[in-house]
């Protein structure tokens, strides 16, 4: 007992940490005080009693951790969605040429090479002239009017983990 409680605060609050999960510590914390007493003689003659403590408690967080391993169920679902997700950003796709256009020439012509052509900012900067921070500066100014232009224009709505979920398609 003397072991128990000279390491409980420690355990306890290393338990806290691991899981800020007050009531799940305590509940893990019990459990590791009742493997300790299963023990029984054997515990008074584990050398390092804090070491074997804490190695109980990594255990069981590790055994926890694989009981919420998602099911099978839950994956297909996960999977279904990315697919839903997936086919309104290809929707969408229709939208960008109009929307690049829309675009002044100079941010067009940067996101039409760099994003859907696949030229590195470093090729575009030594293309063009330009360095390659104001080439990475104007790639990210250009960006952001894509995305208001999109916006407007296609009505984009993102959900609540920021991703697209609608748009209302232009003529």
């Amino acid at each position: 007992m003397r072991a128990w409680h000279q390491h409980e605060s420690q355990l306890a609050h290393w338990l806290q940490a691991q899981t800020h999960d007050e009531p799940l510590a305590q509940d893990l914390l019990h459990e590791v005080f009742i493997r300790a007493m299963h023990q029984d003689k054997r515990f008074c003659n584990i050398a390092n009693t804090k070491a074997w403590l804490f190695r109980v408690a990594r255990n069981l967080l590790i055994d926890l951790s694989r009981k919420h391993v998602p099911s099978p169920t839950s994956a297909l679902d996960d999977i279904e969605q990315e697919e839903a997700d997936d086919t309104t950003v290809d929707s969408l796709a229709n939208c960008l040429p109009r929307v690049l256009k829309e675009l002044n020439p100079a941010d067009s012509e940067l996101l039409i090479a760099c994003d859907i052509q696949g030229m590195t900012q470093q090729q575009f900067a030594i293309r063009h002239g330009l360095s390659l921070p104001a080439v990475k500066s104007r790639l990210l100014r250009a960006r952001k009017k894509l995305r208001q232009q999109l916006t407007v224009s296609c009505q984009v709505r993102l959900d609540e983990n920021k991703k697209v979920c609608c748009f209302t398609p232009r003529d």
